[in-house]
């Protein structure tokens, strides 16, 4: 429809259209002109616009109104690829975006995402989800991807408002008895029973156990060094890096109780065929560590120890968190032990030497002994060469 008459202003200009409603026109910073989105019915709603605008403009929180015409999903998965990500967590975000956040806002463009449609679309997931954790972390994925577009001015406000709403509500992490740790190790099978010792007492992740080499252990000093990480991707791939964090490179200092299971395994289970280099953990054809194949042999353990099915490999480091606290560790001594850092945690919990750590596992060898001698039971089955360390307490 062509324009009846138009009116200049010091800022912009409004038209009328022969309808009777009104259009309104600017030029922006670079000289481009730009009008209003939709009509409007009065000429003060179109001037009101105009000011509004010229607000913007002077200062200097105006945005290109076609900024934001930018495909969120494009846009989304260059954001994962421009992180830098551990390959964990590339895939971690990969999977959220492809499973809960693309399949709502993949066609749509950034500036169409809004707060209601952000709110619904997590109203829908939660009914539609026995996952709310996943929900938190798909959640703050988006509002972090938002928050990138807000910086780069493509949008004005990050969409993802929702008070609460990345936070995750896990349940409380279980904790087993030094009985039922040994239980599982003895379950589990004495090719992996070492590994169920490193994750209680040492405590040390699975991705890092699964990485550790011969030269990483000094039987005389007990001690086993944490260099690097392997974790397995849901493919089966496994990611050789580096661990979760900086704090995760550390020496750990274990129960002397834990000697003759760590010389056994060195001895039986290692792979020597590539001297200091050869892993310390190997499946029984000589296989690096694999998470599907141990998470059979982890199950069926659980099921024969009779731990409830909730219980994972994971637990076994809050079982060591407190274990050593009740030992006397402090909070700082454990982290560091644990191999945990976090921005908050830092600046606290920058260091905690080897002689603190030599104490901290030495309390921890009084506390399992102690654990052990109230339920010693004698063993049938004890190997030619003596007592297994789980053992070694009975006859201390």
């Amino acid at each position: 429809m062509g324009n009846s008459k138009g009116t200049r202003r010091r800022f912009g200009a409004v038209r009328q259209y022969r309808s009777g409603r009104w259009t309104a026109s600017y030029r922006g910073p670079d000289g481009e002109e730009f009008r209003s989105p939709q009509p409007f019915e009065t000429k003060r709603d179109a001037e009101i616009w105009l000011s509004q605008i010229e607000a913007d403009l002077t200062r200097e929180n105006w945005q290109d109104p076609d900024a934001g015409a930018v495909n969120f999903e494009r846009y989304a998965l260059q954001w994962v690829a421009e992180r830098g990500l551990a390959a964990t967590t590339d895939e971690l975000y990969r999977r959220l975006l492809r499973l809960h956040i693309l399949p709502t806002f993949g066609d749509r463009d950034l500036d169409e995402i809004t707060a209601p449609r952000v709110r619904t679309w997590r109203t829908e997931r939660l009914a539609t989800t026995e996952a709310p954790t996943t929900i938190a972390k798909a959640y703050r994925l988006l509002k972090a991807i938002m928050e990138t577009a807000v910086d780069d001015e493509l949008i004005r406000r990050n969409p993802s408002r929702i008070k609460g709403a990345g936070k995750e509500s896990s349940a409380e992490r279980q904790i087993a008895t030094v009985a039922q740790v040994d239980a599982l190790a003895d379950a589990v099978g004495p090719r992996w029973r070492l590994m169920v010792f490193l994750g209680a007492y040492g405590p040390m992740r699975p991705e890092e156990q699964a990485e550790l080499r011969r030269k990483d252990v000094d039987l005389e000093a007990m001690t086993i060094r944490v260099r690097m990480a392997a974790p397995e991707l849901t493919m089966g791939k496994r990611a050789l890096g580096d661990t979760k964090s900086e704090a995760g490179k550390r020496i750990v200092v274990l129960p002397a109780f834990l000697h003759i299971d760590l010389r056994r395994h060195l001895d039986w289970y290692s792979e020597k065929d590539k001297g200091a280099e050869g892993l310390l953990f190997v499946g029984e054809k000589g296989k690096p560590f694999r998470r599907s194949t141990f998470g059979r042999k982890w199950r069926k353990a659980r099921e024969r120890v009779g731990m409830p099915e909730g219980f994972r490999f994971y637990d076994l480091r809050h079982t060591g968190h407190t274990l050593a606290t009740r030992s006397g560790a402090t909070l700082k001594g454990t982290m560091v032990r644990a191999g945990q850092s976090s921005e908050r945690a830092v600046l606290t919990y920058q260091h905690s030497d080897v002689e603190r750590q030599q104490e901290i596992a030495g309390g921890l060898d009084d506390l399992v002994r102690a654990e052990r001698r109230k339920g010693a039971k004698p063993h049938a089955d004890q190997a030619a060469d003596g007592p297994s360390g789980a053992d070694l307490v009975r006859d201390a």
